[in-house]
């Protein structure tokens, strides 16, 4: 009795694309939404403020260039993350809130930490 696993008159076949592809990857395409430097941190701080003006997310991310968090707050808007409110006041006041896409995004960033903080633990 043999253990094959493939049957002797099944022929093996490559599928004609394979679902990995950098355009068809969900996981690829949940990175370019919500990857980089400095995003995850963003929707976390605008999800425990409730709404936070662009000063306060400045204050909170010292180490951010006002260029990078502009374009990062952009992108994020323009996904459909946040939402930006601006008043009609002088001086101009504009808030950001999460969406409610972008709070669907708390339960993920709430794994990947609990992965980060079981990573770290393991591998001291």
């Amino acid at each position: 009795m043999e253990n094959d696993t493939i049957i002797h008159n099944q022929g093996l076949t490559k599928p004609e694309k394979d679902d990995y592809s950098t355009n068809n990857c969900a996981v690829t395409n949940a990175l370019k939404i919500m990857g980089g430097k400095w995003k995850m941190l963003l929707i976390k701080i605008i999800a425990d403020d409730c709404v936070s003006r662009f000063g306060e997310l400045k204050r909170k991310m010292d180490d951010i260039a006002q260029t990078t968090l502009t374009i990062q707050l952009r992108e994020l808007e323009r996904d459909g993350i946040i939402c930006r409110k601006a008043y009609a006041e002088s001086p101009p006041r504009v808030e950001y809130k999460l969406t409610e896409i972008g709070i669907t995004l708390l339960p993920v960033i709430q794994v990947l930490t609990d992965w980060n903080d079981n990573y770290c633990r393991l591998t001291k």
